[in-house]
């Protein structure tokens, strides 16, 4: 495949995560330049021999971006975002390169205010499993997007994961609830489960360590099969067992799984929705 230049702006943990896996998949890193203000980050990748600097004024003159993704915190993205499209605008001219935002909250119309009301947009919403290639990001593409882009952005996301394509942008807010902020849910049911465990007789150290590997061995044998998690479910429950008991309680109708987390679920999309304004 051809390697259009990248702009990163910003390359903290999801940023970083992200151009990892650009390299690890073979991008050229004369192919990459980072904006990125804080130095030991910056300085860290400029030693890996790619080009680091701190402002978008250093940006190379000869380095025309093919893609822009911006990767910064929402609450920096008033102050970063004017300096960085009036050097796109200066390096690119009239034809602005696809413009990638995993700003949280932050609405498509942003950044058409930014770069320019054609300007090619995809919103993302990644997750923290990017950072071991485990990740899963949903996309939505605004009308100015090409096909050849949105393939472009399905090998960018892809590096760290599986990619979903949404259909309208208000559907980023589920994307958020379920998958975005699920890693938190799933990492509390460890916490609980290890909180049980102490609970039946096991030591601390003990129960973290069989709850851990239960959710992480869990995780990998769904990934490998081709059942469904029902399935899955169903295949590991005996009638009148141990496990059936369990589940007697955590699908009560009322007070288990199948009220409580769609209840959390639409409770981080409404928050997501606030947030955006």
């Amino acid at each position: 495949m051809t390697h259009p230049n990248l702009l990163l702006i910003g390359c903290g943990k999801m940023g970083g995560a992200l151009l990892s896996g650009w390299l690890a998949d073979g991008w050229p890193k004369a192919r990459v330049c980072i904006v990125e203000a804080y130095t030991p980050t910056r300085q860290a990748w400029a030693d890996q021999g790619l080009t680091a600097v701190a402002d978008p004024l250093e940006i190379p003159a000869g380095f025309v971006p093919g893609a822009v993704l911006i990767a910064v915190k929402p609450q920096g993205l008033a102050t970063a975002l004017p300096p960085v499209a009036r050097r796109v605008a200066a390096l690119c001219g009239a034809k602005p390169p696809l413009v990638i935002s995993i700003v949280a909250g932050k609405p498509i119309a942003a950044f058409e205010e930014a770069f320019g009301v054609h300007t090619p947009v995809l919103r993302v919403m990644p997750n923290t499993p990017a950072a071991v290639g485990r990740g899963i990001s949903g996309l939505y593409a605004n009308p100015s997007v090409t096909k050849a882009q949105k393939a472009l952005g399905q090998t960018l996301l892809g590096a760290v994961g599986q990619v979903v394509w949404l259909e309208t942008e208000d559907q980023i807010h589920a994307v958020t609830a379920l998958s975005g902020s699920g890693p938190a849910y799933v990492f509390h049911l460890v916490e609980a489960m290890a909180k049980g465990g102490v609970a039946l007789g096991l030591s601390p150290e003990v129960a973290m360590t069989l709850a851990r590997a239960t959710v992480v061995g869990s995780g990998e044998l769904m990934r490998q099969s081709a059942d469904d998690a029902a399935t899955l479910r169903v295949n590991v429950t005996s009638p009148g067992g141990t496990t059936a008991a369990a589940l007697d309680v955590l699908m009560h109708p009322g007070s288990g799984f199948p009220e409580l987390l769609p209840r959390a679920l639409a409770e981080a999309a409404r928050r997501s929705r606030e947030l955006a304004g």
